[in-house]
């Protein structure tokens, strides 16, 4: 397989509480509007996430947003109305802060450090 972009979903009940939702979590409106319930947020180069309104399968995502500082990344978010759980160990693997969207979606975002709590250093 020679993947070049990712696409993750989550289905929410109510469009526009979840779309600010995210608009908070982001710190920014979507990039790409789809249609009026489907929007879309470029995290990396060649990855997004989008939501759409789909009442039946809202609140059953799980997302994992991989970020260099875990304090750096969930500091500011406090002041726009997001509370994540507390920065928790995940084993030799990292460091991760899950927040619950609307629905009950969780987004987290994780740290990858070596077994002592380091933070690995980014490839070039």
């Amino acid at each position: 397989m020679d993947a070049q972009v990712l696409f993750a979903g989550v289905a929410v009940s109510e469009f526009e509480p979840a779309r600010a939702w995210y608009e908070r979590l982001f710190d920014r409106s979507p990039d790409v509007v789809a249609h009026e319930e489907e929007v879309m947020w470029r995290v990396t180069d060649g990855g997004w996430l989008y939501i759409v309104r789909d009442a039946d399968h809202a609140g059953n995502s799980i997302v994992a947003i991989a970020v260099p500082d875990i304090e750096a990344a969930i500091s500011g978010l406090g002041a726009r109305g997001i509370t994540p759980g507390p920065v928790e160990r995940e084993g030799d693997a990292g460091l991760k802060a899950v927040m619950r969207d609307p629905d009950g979606n969780s987004v987290a975002f994780i740290q990858v450090t070596d077994s002592r709590g380091t933070r690995r250093a980014r490839r070039a």
